[in-house]
């Protein structure tokens, strides 16, 4: 069975987030959502996951789960506001301890895996009205990947761009080129005809439009980096010389140490300021 799907691009980020839906009981799932952050004025606002919310209210959608691919770098998480706004329970990897331990001693600040309502492994499954969410691990952009499968459908996050953009990058702490190729493998062996749908969009040379959806069997046949033929030591090679040219994501620090608190910002200061930590030098 598929479910409906409502994608939400935003441009500032290139982030994808999802509104998951069983047409039959209205049980909807929010899939990496953004909390907008201006970071010329360190100005949080809403609009991103407002807009969700709007279209939860115009469908009469029940939220059950917020689910988080990742801990994101490059985009603020909203899904400590839209917990307290539906009620939903945030989900994410049981590796995202292995991320609190590295930023948390990074940015000074305790995060463990109790703020997040459920940690999810390969295997597990999350219930979506009469459909099924189901769980693999795919780390390899960060040991805490997973990928959410529902009905026909696949949710990858990070791990895959769309064909003519390639695969995530491999360089952040936890980080593995190897793992990565393993794990995008294991989403290509999918029956052909799922539906992938990706965490961000860019535009490469030769494309004007913005796009997040393809299959198992187009990313088989044409993605630049991993396509059927591309062994494990070419892809690791080409990985890791690519990696080692990118620059930092803009938004990491302030990402990060939002994100590991499942989109919660730090706790004010006695002046009730909230402050948000650069280390200089750190990365």
């Amino acid at each position: 069975m598929s479910p409906a799907i409502q994608a939400f691009f935003d441009t500032a980020t290139h982030t994808v987030s999802y509104l998951v839906s069983d047409p039959a009981t209205k049980a909807a799932a929010i899939i990496d959502p953004v909390l907008d952050f201006d970071p010329k004025a360190a100005r949080v606002t809403t609009a991103s996951a407002d807009r969700l919310l709007a279209a939860v209210r115009e469908q009469g959608l029940a939220v059950h789960w917020i689910l988080e691919t990742h801990a994101h770098a490059d985009h603020l998480s909203s899904a400590d506001y839209l917990r307290a706004e539906t009620g939903a329970k945030v989900v994410i990897g049981a590796h995202i301890r292995a991320v609190q331990q590295t930023f948390g001693d990074l940015f000074e600040a305790e995060a463990d895996g109790r703020v997040f309502d459920r940690l999810v492994d390969e295997g597990d499954t999350l219930s979506l009205g009469v459909l099924e969410i189901g769980v693999m691990h795919t780390p390899g952009h960060t040991p805490a990947c997973v990928t959410y499968r529902i009905g026909d459908t696949a949710f990858v996050g990070d791990t895959l761009f769309m064909p003519d953009y390639g695969t995530a990058r491999a360089d952040f702490p936890g980080g593995d080129a190897t793992a990565l190729y393993r794990s995008i493998r294991r989403i290509l062996a999918l029956p052909p005809e799922t539906r992938i749908f990706v965490g961000h969009d860019y535009l490469p040379a030769g494309r004007d439009r913005f796009q997040w959806e393809t299959t198992a069997a187009e990313q088989r046949l044409a993605n630049i980096h991993v396509r059927d033929g591309v062994e494990e030591a070419a892809f690791v090679a080409m990985r890791e010389a690519r990696d080692a040219t990118l620059a930092a994501p803009t938004l990491i620090l302030p990402s990060l140490q939002v994100n590991i608190r499942a989109g919660a910002l730090p706790e004010p200061s006695a002046t009730g300021r909230v402050f948000l930590k650069l280390p200089v030098n750190a990365l």
